[in-house]
C-alpha cells in the first residue's frame, strides 16, 4: 500500500505521525511509504533521517494524490480537507462527537476514517493512551505554574512549605490523563481529591499517597471540592463520544479568583462547563477571575516525545491497516468512524 505522512498544520502542532524508525518497518514490509517535506523536522527527524529508510520525501499534493492511506495526528482542517478524496483511508485522531462540521465534511468526501481514540482492545485504548499520559503530565505541570503571579495566578505554591498551607487539586476522573495529571501532584505535596465512578481506580489513586483523596462525584461533593480547590482539572472520557459536564459555571464562579481550570476533555466537547476549545498560539483565557487553560491538542507542546509514543502505539496498527484484511480485526473495527458517506461509531451517532 501507498502510505502518507503529511505535515501538521493546526498551530504551533509539531507532532508527526510516524517516526523513521516506525517507517522502516513499512518498508521492510513491502509499503511505498511517502511523507511531506519538513513534516518531522519539529519532532527532530529531518527529511534525510526518512530518505535513510527508504522514505519519499515529496511536496504534499504529491502525497495526496498518490497515497492510499492518510497517517496523521490530528483531526483534518481545511487545508487537509481539500486535499483528501474518497479513495482514502485516514488514521489519526478525529474527535468527531466534538466536531459536527468536521464529521459532515467527512460524510460529504465519502471516504473512511478509522480514529486513533475508539480502537479498542480488551477494554482499553492503546492508541489514546499514550498521548492521555503525556497530557495529563502536562495539565499539571501547566496548572503549578499559571497560579504563580506573575500569570495571573493567586500566588500559591501547591505543595506548601512548612508555615504555609498545601495547595489544593480537585482531578475528575481516575482514568490515564487523570491518573498522570494525580501522580504529579501527589508528588509536589499538594492535596489531592480525584472523583471517579470505577471503585478499583479509586484505589490507585489513594495509593499514590496519604495527601491523595479517591471520591465517588456525588454532586454535592464535587461542587463543594470544586469551591475550595486551587487547581481543577477535567479529565473525564466516554470512549468515541462528548464528554458529559460535571462541573457547572456556577460551580466555577465559586472558585477564589486566581485559581485555575484545566479541561484535558476539552477534545470531546470539555466536561467543564466554561470551557471553549483554545490553542497553543493563545493558550489561556480568563472567566469570572478563573484562568483556563483548554488546549486541544496538549501533546503537541512535546512533539518529539509525542511523536515516539504515539509512533511505537500506532505502527503495528498501520501495517494491519495496509495489509488490507484489517476488517477482521475487533480493535480496528472499533475504530472505524465514517464510512461511504455515513458514521457508522454509536458513540457519535448518540
Amino acid at each position: 500500500m501507498r502510505i502518507g505522512i503529511p505535515r501538521e498544520l493546526k498551530p504551533m502542532e509539531g507532532r508527526v505521525g510516524l517516526i523513521p524508525a516506525a517507517c522502516a518497518g513499512l518498508v521492510r514490509e513491502g509499503h511505498t511509504v511517502m511523507v511531506e517535506a519538513g513534516a518531522g523536522v519539529k519532532s527532530g527527524y529531518s527529511d534525510d533521517d526518512y530518505r535513510a529508510v527508504g522514505v519519499e520525501v515529496v511536496d504534499v499534493e504529491k502525497l495526496y494524490e498518490q497515497a492510499e492511506m492518510i497517517v496523521k495526528v490530528k483531526e483534518p482542517i481545511a487545508e487537509d480537507l481539500k486535499h483528501l478524496r474518497k479513495e482514502h483511508l485516514l488514521f489519526c485522531y478525529l474527535h468527531l462527537a466534538a466536531e459536527p462540521k468536521l464529521t459532515e465534511e467527512l460524510k460529504r468526501i465519502g471516504l473512511t476514517a478509522v480514529a486513533f481514540e475508539t480502537v479498542e482492545v480488551n477494554g482499553k485504548l492503546p492508541l489514546l493512551a499514550p498521548m492521555s499520559d503525556i497530557a495529563g503530565r502536562l495539565s499539571a505541570q501547566w496548572a503549578i505554574t499559571l497560579l504563580h503571579a506573575p500569570h495571573g495566578g493567586k500566588g500559591v505554591l501547591l505543595g506548601g512549605i512548612p508555615a504555609a498551607r498545601r495547595g489544593k487539586v480537585v482531578i475528575l476522573g481516575a482514568g490515564v490523563s487523570g491518573g498522570a495529571a494525580a501522580t504529579i501532584m501527589a508528588g509536589v505535596g499538594a492535596e489531592v481529591t480525584v472523583f471517579d465512578l470505577d471503585m478499583d481506580k479509586l484505589e490507585k489513586m489513594r495509593a499514590l499517597g496519604a495527601n491523595v483523596t479517591g471520591l465517588y462525584p456525588h454532586v454535592k461533593d464535587v461542587a463543594d471540592a470544586v469551591a475550595q480547590a486551587d487547581v481543577v482539572i477535567g479529565a473525564v472520557l466516554v470512549p468515541g463520544a462528548k464528554a458529559p459536564v460535571l462541573v457547572s459555571a456556577d460551580m466555577v464562579r465559586r472558585m477564589s479568583p486566581g485559581s485555575v481550570v484545566v479541561d484535558i476533555a476539552i477534545d470531546q466537547g470539555g466536561c467543564i462547563e466554561t470551557s471553549k476549545p483554545t490553542t497553543w498560539d493563545n493558550p489561556t483565557y480568563t472567566w469570572e477571575g478563573i484562568t483556563h487553560f483548554t488546549v486541544t491538542h496538549m501533546p503537541g507542546a512535546v512533539p518529539r516525545t509525542a511523536s515516539q509514543a504515539l509512533s511505537a502505539a500506532i505502527a503495528r496498527y498501520v501495517s494491519k491497516l495496509a495489509s488490507g484484511n484489517w476488517r477482521d480485526d475487533k480493535g480496528l473495527m472499533g475504530g472505524l468512524n465514517v464510512e461511504n458517506g455515513k458514521v457508522v461509531h454509536p458513540a457519535i451517532l448518540g
